[in-house]
């Protein structure tokens, strides 16, 4: 029988030596685990966020199917109060400027009462070629400037039959000619009613 002698030493460095290699061995399951757990994670929390964002989207979808209708009646509206106020506005506007003018021509007319013969010739000039005329004069137009009135019609009109008559229904500084064609209105306020009715 021989003995065998036990190297202790051997021994113990054999047995680190697998322990050390059980625990590698270990370490890398433990961590190939903890990777899959994470890829497992990850791809849950994708799958999630997926789902959490395509549920986001149809709630999105859903309240502008709702909202953007509205939305756009809202918008239409705002713009129709829009043109409805600068309508208004513009109709505004233009009624002030034409009693603006009326107070500035009644100021010119006290002023120069000269300008309603300026009116009498565009009217007559207009009138030419007419054989009967009837010129309509305001009563104080036609007592102060009757006679200047008279000298237009024969400069203007020496071959016409033409009658001057006082009008109270014509406004001072006017005047209105009849003629076989129609009628000539020269009156402000009838001209500012034009370009009134015109511009609104």
């Amino acid at each position: 029988i021989h003995s065998v002698a036990f190297n202790f030493d051997d021994m113990a460095f054999k047995a680190n030596e697998y322990l050390d290699k059980v625990r590698g061995e270990a370490a890398a399951i433990v961590a190939k685990a903890q990777q899959d757990a994470e890829a497992v994670r990850k791809q849950a929390a994708a799958q999630g966020h997926r789902e959490g964002m395509q549920s986001v989207e149809e709630i999105v979808q859903k309240q502008l199917a709702t909202v953007l209708p509205a939305l756009r009646q809202v918008i239409q509206d705002i713009q129709d109060a829009k043109q409805a106020w600068q309508k208004h506005w513009d109709a505004s506007a233009v009624h002030v400027a034409a009693a603006i003018a009326k107070r500035l021509i009644r100021r010119e007319l006290t002023e120069q009462p000269e300008i309603t013969l300026t009116l009498v010739r565009e009217a007559l000039q207009l009138a030419s070629g007419s054989s009967r005329l009837r010129i309509h004069l305001n009563p104080d137009d036609h007592q102060a400037l009757g006679d200047q009135v008279e000298m237009l019609i024969k400069e203007l009109s020496s071959l016409t039959t033409a009658e001057l008559i006082p009008d109270g229904q014509i406004t001072p500084g006017g005047c209105r000619v009849e003629t076989q064609f129609g009628i000539i209105d020269q009156q402000f306020e009838s001209q500012l009613k034009r370009i009134e009715e015109e511009l609104a």
